[in-house]
């Protein structure tokens, strides 16, 4: 066994023991040092022209001893692991000191330095190895942010411009000597990712790996990274590398990190680190915590089990290290959870489909293939109004959006490139996760190197055979992105039960042994057109159903997907059947276990809203029972034609209903065209404003409520059903005011929020209203609310009570801590 490999063993033994200690700031303790200009320098630079002081890496190679003796005071303070001096050992990075061509050396050095020092404490303490931790710096450009506020497209570094950088640096740093590859102060994930791929390239050239630790920055008090991300999305972006440790480092003190590393505490399928600054500056930019006051508050990680490495980032120096290695000894270390496999995917914030999630639907419109007005605006340059397709998806309940630029008068690979920049700078787009849809390999791979959220690749199959499937599989893995499966190999598409089956098992042994996990395998077994007047075609939405089942049942943890408007391409033209086949299609193939789909949100009829005559004929076609079903539905087609999409609002006869009733009908539909003036009707005839609310309205969601429990509606049309209740109460809130201005003194305030992770807020907004009805002060801090937050707003304004609301699992989670951060803030 190589030396590289014993001290990997001995790494991987220690971390499992105990809580390991990182060291502390490198260029805290360069700057007590005080070196002049000619310092810097040394005698081998005396002579170039630029200055070179604050050049800190430079140092490994004109002051070498001094590096040292830091790493030698770290490692007697306790440190187990130290960090080598590279944090702007980049091109990129010494460019601005005009020394690019140093890179290699200096993190070879730097490795080199901290190598000998380590070794040296390992033979004094034999049975507590030290370790060096080879530190990759963020470099000073970002691949996910324009630098130009007029220009969002636009980007001064390109992913493989950085993935050169990279991979230099880890060159000099693995052969100097490094136990680690450490990836640190991650601002952009996209960043990060082109390290992670440029360092296990590395790993791949040379025959061996290290281990790899991901350390992120939480930039403010958004709980996000400066490109956007929440702590979670972040998460699941950088997890594909199969790290030693995830953690954050940086920008915040240890008291205003401990919430984001509890998270990842919970939520990570490895080890977590920490290394957070010694406070926060003060006016002068220095750092004032006392190592004894971070130490205390670094124990609470401890206390609540929730790292494995812990250590400081700036302001902290070997007395902060040996402190904060005396408070946490008598701890154990963090065993790692057992995590459920789930679709887990990230844009700016997570995406985790949980047992509530019945359908994750897949906005279509952003596919120059499917939408001719898409093509249009692509084609004219018309960026904006093609960015607003996109919003609509999203607003529309799109959980993903999937975009293709394949056709043939445009430059794919790069009109998806300029789109998908363009969309990181809209939060409001970018929050979802991406689906790169291209048959073109290079389109898809250049869609992966601008996306820094989990994205999702549509798709690979084995129609080139195995050796292609593998090799596309493995460089989907490395982007970290989930797959769509097609049901597709060397002779074809699969168009019967048998052969979808049959594809799907041998895709599926292919993927898992290459280690995939199966959570990421999205399988699309090919929805065909029904009622084409082919016998050969009758059974096709049955055979997806069927494998659909099949699949949910024999191969685990595995997804089903497919271009719903494909079932009903036979009757184009006609879009009341068509939506009428996709909502059967869907109702059976969900129960089936379909989990996913390319569908048109705005083009999904209410399952028991069709005509029933029709819903007769398109389940007999749909289902496959009975040999006339085709010329039955062909039958009383014409009947429905033009009836359909946003056209049903045309039929007007449920104007004719009490009020009530067209309130009800208006939430069923997702309506909007007539809510205010309704509102107005039911708020005039009833005693209170607040008695609309509480009466036609919440009849009518709950309405809403037991279709969407009964699959009868989908996710798409209970968002369209939120923003018209929406609409309805905003209508309302000027009277209830109006109505609360003249009453007595508040009984008691109440503060209410939307749990961390969780963007829904009818039921709070609705709760708060009727609060304030009856004479309650309520303090609402909207949605996504970390725990901190609650607890900082709550003693700030002296509440009575705390409301937390959500609706998906995840936030009973969020809940019981919040519960229990409030218990140990001794509320």
């Amino acid at each position: 066994m190589t030396d590289k490999a014993l001290r990997t063993e001995a790494l991987l033994k220690a971390i499992e023991e105990r809580i390991l200690i990182l060291d502390g700031a490198m260029g805290t303790m360069i700057q007590r040092l005080g070196f002049s200009e000619e310092d810097y320098r040394g005698t081998r630079f005396a002579d170039i022209e630029q200055d070179v002081k604050g050049n800190n890496d430079l140092l490994c190679l004109t002051q070498a001893d001094a590096i040292a003796r830091i790493h030698r005071e770290y490692l007697d303070a306790g440190a187990d692991i130290i960090e080598t001096n590279t944090f702007n050992s980049t091109k990129v990075s010494q460019a601005d000191y005009n020394m690019e061509e140093l890179v290699y050396e200096l993190n070879y050095e730097a490795a080199r330095i901290a190598r000998e020092e380590a070794d040296k404490k390992t033979a004094e303490t034999p049975d507590r190895p030290r370790f060096v931790a080879g530190a990759v710096g963020p470099t000073s450009r970002t691949a996910s942010i324009s630098p130009d506020v007029n220009n969002p497209g636009y980007r001064n570094v390109t992913f493989e411009e950085l993935y050169d950088n990279y991979y230099e640096a880890v060159k000099g740093l693995a052969e100097g000597g490094s136990d680690i590859i450490l990836i640190e102060t991650i601002f952009d994930t996209l960043n990060a990712k082109a390290a992670i791929y440029a360092t296990e390239q590395f790993f791949i050239d040379e025959g061996y790996a290290l281990p790899i630790m991901i350390s992120g920055t939480i930039t403010d008090a958004s709980g996000r990274t400066l490109s956007g991300q929440t702590a979670e999305a972040f998460l699941y972006s950088v997890q594909h590398c199969k790290p030693l440790s995830i953690g954050f480092n940086c920008a915040l003190g240890a008291d205003a990190l401990r919430p984001y590393i509890e998270e990842l505490s919970e939520k990570a399928n490895c080890y977590v680190s920490a290394h957070p600054n010694a406070g926060l500056p003060n006016e002068f930019g220095e750092y004032d915590q006392t190592d004894e006051e971070m130490a205390a508050i670094v124990e609470t990680f401890a206390q609540s089990n929730s790292i494995n490495i812990i250590g400081g980032c700036c302001g902290s120096t070997p007395e902060h290290i040996a402190a904060i290695a005396r408070h946490v000894s008598k701890y154990p270390a963090r065993k790692i959870p057992t995590i459920e496999p789930k679709v887990r995917l990230s844009g700016l914030e997570a995406f985790v489909a949980d047992e509530n999630t019945l359908f994750i639907n897949v906005g279509e419109r952003t596919n120059v293939t499917g939408s001719r007005r898409f093509l249009r605006l692509i084609k004219d340059e018309q960026f904006d109004e093609a960015l607003d397709v996109a919003r609509d998806q999203v607003e529309n309940g799109a959980q993903i959006i999937d975009i293709n630029m394949d056709e043939g008068m445009l430059e794919s690979a790069s009109a998806m490139a300029t789109f998908l920049n363009l969309i990181a700078s809209e939060p409001d787009i970018s929050r979802v996760p991406i689906m790169v849809d291209s048959s073109k390999w290079e389109v898809i791979e250049k869609g992966l190197r601008h996306i820094q959220g989990k994205a999702v690749v549509n798709s690979i199959s084995l129609k080139e055979g195995e050796e292609q499937f593998v090799k596309h599989a493995k460089a989907c893995m490395r982007y970290g992105a989930a797959v769509v499966v097609m049901a597709f190999d060397e002779q074809g598409q699969a168009d019967t039960f048998e052969r979808k089956i049959e594809i799907c098992k041998r895709s599926y042994d292919v993927l898992v042994g290459l280690g995939m996990p199966p959570s990421d395998i999205i399988f699309d077994p090919n929805i065909f057109a029904v009622a084409t007047g082919i016998d050969e075609h009758n059974n096709y939405a049955v055979d997806f159903i069927e494998a659909t089942r099949w699949i949910k049942e024999n191969l685990p943890h595995a997804n089903i997907s497919g271009g719903v408007s494909n079932v009903s391409f036979s009757f184009r033209g006609n879009d009341a059947v068509r939506e009428a086949i996709h909502s059967v299609f869907l109702y059976h193939a969900i129960k089936a276990g379909m989990n996913m789909g390319i569908v048109n949100p705005g083009q999904l009829v209410i399952y028991d809203e069709i005509d029933p005559e029709l819903k007769e004929r398109v389940e007999d076609v749909v289902m496959n029972t009975r040999d006339d079903a085709t010329d039955r539905l062909l039958e009383i087609a014409d009947k429905f034609k033009g009836t359909g999409g946003e056209k049903q609002v045309e039929n007007l006869e449920w104007r004719e209903l009490p009020v009530n009733k067209r309130l009800e009908h208006a939430l069923v539909k997702g309506i909007t065209t007539f809510i205010v003036d309704d509102t107005e009707e039911a708020r005039q005839q009833a005693a209170r404003p607040i008695e609309v609310i509480e009466g036609p309205l919440m009849d009518g969601m709950n309405v809403v409520g037991d279709l969407f429990g009964a699959g009868k509606m989908f996710l798409p049309q209970v968002v369209k059903s939120a923003r018209v209740m929406k609409q309805a109460v905003a209508h309302l809130i000027p009277y209830i005011e109006a109505e609360k201005s003249g009453k007595a003194q508040s009984k008691g305030k109440i503060l209410m929020a939307t749990a961390k992770g969780d963007v829904h807020d009818i039921g709070k907004n609705i709760v708060g209203v009727v609060l304030q009805c009856n004479n309650y002060e309520v303090i609402d801090l909207g949605v996504m609310v970390p725990a901190d937050k609650i607890i900082a707003a709550a003693k700030e304004h002296n509440v009575d009570v705390i409301g937390v609301s959500g609706l998906i699992t995840p936030s009973l989670d969020e809940m019981v801590h919040v519960a229990k951060e409030i218990q140990r803030d001794g509320l």
